[in-house]
């Protein structure tokens, strides 16, 4: 049977498809999940903290800081436009609307998924686009991969009562990642594939957790998210890429998604502040669906970009963007 392949046919499947399986599973036979021992510390949502933590450790480790100047130049630009968009806008719906948020989007929801974005779709969109440079500048955008800018500009904005020290533990494990990762080169090849096999097992965690019956109206609203994600973040993103870093734009539009592992950020971010526990299930349906939604939109995005701009594959660029900017 070709399980895997037919579960990669599903966008955003290797994290959609085990969340989902979770979910029904707690839905229709909680019990099965919680026979104890072994197996429901690992498939059970008690087992959310422990999967999510060896992820951040994966990811970080995949950080090298030793990247050419110009590809830690254009990864920065779009990790700090991306995180400005979500933050401000999610900061501004909790001000505003409190801790629910607007059409039942919390803002919980909103600085998750927009400060977040798909690593992977971005590489396989640079690979169809861009350069090596373009693909080395993933190595920065990692650092959006997981809690970290949410649980920061939750803590900054003054929205989540969130302590220096718990900050840290909630980071620490990418820390580590990040350190043994560029202290030996052979650590990083190693933990690569952990980047990817980690995935099905917190996604089903996460799904363990998740009541369908509770969320069963969040298909329009997680649509929605999806939605916001790409016009929040992607016109910032393709202006910055244009005309901060003299480039076409095809790479921050290929920015402009939710990632996969931004599902797991509510709990995350719930471990630490308790008084966002009462969004996490719904939090965690709608930023599932915008993880779809945006990895159907942004390549038909990219796409359109880089053909309006051209891109470093294109050898009659479009736009007012010179020749020389685009590849070089």
């Amino acid at each position: 049977m070709k399980i895997l392949s037919n579960v990669k046919k599903v966008p955003g499947g290797i994290m959609v498809v085990p969340l989902l399986l979770g979910a029904i599973l707690n839905t229709l036979i909680p019990g099965l999940l919680n026979i104890g021992s072994l197996s429901t510390a690992i498939f059970s949502s008690k087992g959310t903290a422990t999967t999510i933590a060896l992820a951040l450790v994966c990811i970080g480790s995949q950080l090298n800081l030793k990247q050419a100047p110009e590809a830690i130049k254009r990864g920065s630009v779009l990790l700090i436009t991306k995180f400005i968009a979500g933050a401000l806008l999610g900061v501004a719906v909790g001000k505003i609307f409190g801790m629910t948020g607007f059409l039942g989007i919390s803002s919980l929801a909103i600085i998750s998924s927009v400060t977040n974005g798909n690593g992977g779709l971005f590489i396989a969109l640079m690979g169809e686009y861009g350069e090596p440079t373009d693909i080395a500048s993933q190595s920065i955008l990692n650092i959006n991969d997981g809690p970290f800018l949410t649980l920061v500009a939750l803590g900054a904005s003054g929205m989540a009562t969130i302590p220096v020290m718990s900050l840290l533990a909630a980071i620490g494990p990418l820390i580590i990642g990040v350190i043994i990762g560029n202290l030996d080169s052979d650590i990083r090849d190693f933990l690569k594939p952990g980047v990817l096999l980690t995935i099905p097992f917190f996604a089903f965690c996460l799904g363990a957790g998740i009541n369908l019956t509770n969320v069963a109206t969040a298909g329009f609203s997680g649509i929605l998210l999806g939605l916001i994600v790409m016009v929040v973040s992607g016109i910032p993103l393709v202006f910055a890429d244009r005309f901060v870093n003299k480039r076409p734009g095809y790479a921050g539009a290929a920015a402009a998604s939710a990632a996969g592992n931004s599902v797991a950020t509510p709990a995350a971010v719930a471990l630490i502040d308790p008084s966002y526990a009462p969004f996490v299930e719904s939090a965690t349906a709608q930023i599932a669906a915008a993880v779809v939604v945006t990895a159907i939109c942004v390549p038909l995005f990219t796409a359109w970009i880089a053909k309006k701009y051209g891109c470093a594959k294109v050898l009659e660029p479009v736009g007012d963007i010179p020749k020389n900017a685009q590849l070089s």
